[in-house]
């Protein structure tokens, strides 16, 4: 959420909107590291690092849609976390949010990110040459 006095993002915020920053992160993640990757741990009875398999970053996007369709979810679709009650679902939701949940599972054929490139609305734009 964005404080309009500080112009600042707020820490612990308890609201959430649908907005597809996160699930695109892990999208890119996942897409990207083909490798093992290291994960800090707090945990005293684990190794001070872990070792995380790419596999994690759809762990984790499952966990983030699992949990929209447990608390976002209404009659008609989903709902921000702000107002349950307000029935407005942002187009974002639809065109980046769960576009990139739904890549985030498909084979790495399918929009490959050599060959494409997306837009700060998550829509594909293919790769040019531009080789002279």
């Amino acid at each position: 959420l964005i404080n309009q006095k500080c112009n600042h993002c707020r820490s612990g915020e308890n609201n959430y909107i649908l907005r597809p920053e996160v699930i695109e992160g892990f999208f890119y993640l996942w897409r990207l590291t083909g490798k093992t990757v290291f994960v800090f741990s707090i945990n005293i009875f684990n190794p001070l690092f872990s070792f995380l398999s790419s596999q994690k970053y759809r762990e984790w996007v499952w966990d983030a849609i699992s949990a929209i369709d447990k608390y976002c979810r209404v009659e008609a679709g989903f709902a921000g976390l702000v107002n349950v009650y307000d029935p407005k679902q942002q187009s974002f939701f639809l065109a980046e949010t769960l576009k990139y949940a739904y890549l985030t599972f498909t084979d790495t054929s399918v929009i490959p990110l050599d060959q494409w490139v997306f837009n700060t609305e998550a829509h594909p734009l293919p790769v040019m040459d531009i080789t002279v």
